[in-house]
């Protein structure tokens, strides 16, 4: 087997070098051509097309189950192509590419991870402080121009919550380890199938939540078990409290950040990582491969994905936040993203909300 994976990649290696495209080190197939200033290729060869798929099914390890499969997913991966084709050629301050993605249409990517379960403000419990003015920006505040937590060592590793639709835990446990770490100096990799299991019913699993019910659950719970003790699996489970755990980390409580209000919110990622929520079912967003992210067309309301802002900044005279995503490294910028900053861009600053602790 490992022979024939070497085959595969020199094999397509040779090929692409031949036809003008880098496969060896751009994450994007298509990378190449842009990068050089060149016209991306329009009527594509199937030769061409057909060479591109066996090395993206080489480099992102996929097997199907039957010919017809393999061939069904080979033309939804064309689609896709063409997608980029036509996205590289408008020079946007975003790239997308062939990722672990390119061989579902847009329906089949947000069935399998969810994206569409809307997370209605609604169905947001009312914490004791609710809206808070902690982070509320004041005439006179003073801010970093640019800030990462990732640089301050307060964030974890990319994780992948696989096909189960539990952003919202994800996004909520990136923020308690963040706070956590900032008061401790402890960065601890905290559970999410913990609050898939065991956060009922005021969340739904792997079919959606809110950031702000899994802080509820872990005030009422008395904390939130570690990863090792409590490993991820990504489908539901019968929950499986271990109180008796060698490590707990707990908060005090939660607020949320003035809606729509983006100094508000750079002030709050100034202090600490914040759990936030967007709409993520574009086909640019599926095939995000780096960038600024900015989609106009984008919804400010409809909100299918939870997320994490662990910094802002500024590239080329354009604001931007960086974002933890948890769908793997192999994804976006390995796993992070960013996007347009000072326009509420896909709805970021609209439910924004994260953990008090100390």
């Amino acid at each position: 087997m490992a022979i024939h994976r070497r085959y595969c990649f020199s094999l397509c290696y040779m090929l692409f070098f031949f036809m003008g495209l880098s496969w060896a080190s751009e994450k994007s197939i298509t990378d190449y051509n842009a990068k050089q200033g060149m016209e991306v290729p329009y009527g594509r060869t199937e030769k061409e097309r057909r060479a591109m798929y066996e090395c993206w099914l080489v480099k992102y390890g996929k097997a199907y189950n039957s010919l017809g499969e393999k061939e069904k997913r080979f033309e939804i991966f064309k689609d896709n192509l063409r997608f980029v084709d036509e996205r590289i050629k408008q020079k946007r301050t975003y790239k997308v590419g062939l990722n672990r993605f390119a061989d579902l249409t847009r329906e089949e990517f947000r069935a399998i991870l969810y994206v569409g379960a809307k997370m209605d403000p609604k169905r947001r419990r009312i914490s004791e402080s609710g809206e808070s003015n902690r982070y509320k920006f004041q005439a006179g505040d003073v801010l970093p121009e640019a800030f990462d937590w990732r640089a301050n060592g307060a964030v974890t590793a990319v994780k992948n919550q696989e096909q189960c639709g539990s952003s919202w835990a994800f996004s909520a446990i990136a923020a308690v380890e963040g706070i956590n770490k900032i008061k401790t100096g402890a960065l601890i990799t905290l559970s999410e199938q913990q609050l898939v299991d065991c956060d009922n019913p005021s969340t739904l699993g792997c079919i959606g939540g809110l950031a702000d019910n899994a802080f509820q659950y872990i005030i009422d719970n008395g904390g939130i078990n570690t990863e090792v003790d409590y490993l991820y699996e990504g489908a539901v489970s019968q929950c499986r409290q271990k109180k008796d755990a060698d490590v707990i980390v707990t908060i005090d409580g939660y607020e949320s950040v003035p809606s729509n209000d983006e100094k508000s919110l750079m002030k709050a990622v100034a202090n600490q990582p914040i759990s936030v929520a967007i709409d993520a079912s574009s086909t640019a967003f599926q095939l995000y491969a780096g960038g600024v992210f900015h989609d106009p067309d984008c919804s400010t309301s409809n909100l299918d994905e939870a997320v994490t802002v662990v910094g802002y900044g500024t590239e080329d005279g354009v604001d931007y936040w960086i974002l933890k995503n948890s769908w793997g490294t192999g994804w976006g910028e390995n796993g992070f993203f960013r996007m347009t900053r000072g326009v509420n861009m896909c709805g970021v600053a609209t439910l924004a909300s994260y953990p008090v602790k100390g």
